[in-house]
């Protein structure tokens, strides 16, 4: 299934750049801000947490530039990079560091579309694992990108849904049953009105008369309903089957 969102991370010393480009960014909704950063060292620690696919990186930051970033990280363990500058003179370093384009400030509004089209064709173009389908939940430091295969279940809360992952629980504002659209076609099947289950996280499916309860590989145990007992029993089976 193609990929339809990737994971930005903005890095700018300056509030005023970074909100430039949340705004250029705003007129591609196939990309979502997951981390935005001051400095080199947030940038080193957000690219394991927030694990973006692009990260529009200064040049010039406080501590460590965007160049000390890559060095440390190594090219081959980078997402990719679009470098941001009021300084044309970085360009040739900024392609030898392998960087997918390189912008310089102001940017325009045509200039950065040219960016998008580029960044946009090589995603697609890009390996199926790095394709790998997730969304994005809120957490009191921002932003996370959540690979699906990460997900135990999902239950409604009112118009939001709650997705858990590892014991850990994030509220997205999200209706369930569009939430369902999304995650259906990567091994999720409905244990009852108010839940969605991984089928490859069942660790143990007990039938009790018409419904029965699944126990999770995460601990968690989830009620299958009548109703859905059929169909959750067969995909199941056909998990456990191949």
């Amino acid at each position: 299934m193609p990929r339809t969102e990737w994971g930005a991370l903005i890095a700018d010393d300056e509030p005023a750049a970074r909100r430039g480009v949340r705004q250029l960014l705003a007129a591609f909704p196939a990309f979502t801000v997951v981390s935005e950063c001051r400095n080199g060292a947030e940038v080193l620690a957000a690219l394991d947490v927030a694990r973006p696919d692009v990260v529009f990186l200064d040049v010039q930051m406080p501590g460590m530039d965007g160049f000390e970033v890559i060095r440390r990280r190594t090219p081959e363990r980078m997402p990719a990079v679009v470098f941001l500058t009021a300084y044309d003179e970085f360009a040739i370093k900024a392609f030898e560091a392998q960087a997918l384009d390189y912008l310089v400030k102001p940017v325009s509004e045509a200039r950065f579309a040219a960016t998008m089209k580029r960044l946009t064709r090589q995603l697609s173009a890009a390996s199926p694992a790095a394709r790998e389908p997730a969304i994005v939940v809120r957490t009191s430091r921002g932003a996370r990108v959540l690979p699906v295969r990460e997900i135990d279940w999902i239950e409604a809360a009112d118009n939001y849904a709650r997705v858990w992952s590892g014991g850990r629980s994030y509220l997205l504002r999200e209706p369930l049953r569009l939430l369902e659209q999304r995650v259906r076609a990567h091994g999720f099947v409905r244990a009852h009105r108010r839940a969605l289950v991984r089928v490859g996280g069942v660790r143990e499916l007990t039938l009790n008369g018409d419904a029965g309860v699944a126990v999770l590989e995460c601990g968690a145990s989830v009620p299958v309903s009548r109703r859905e007992r059929p169909a959750f029993a067969a995909a199941v089976r056909s998990q456990t089957s191949r």
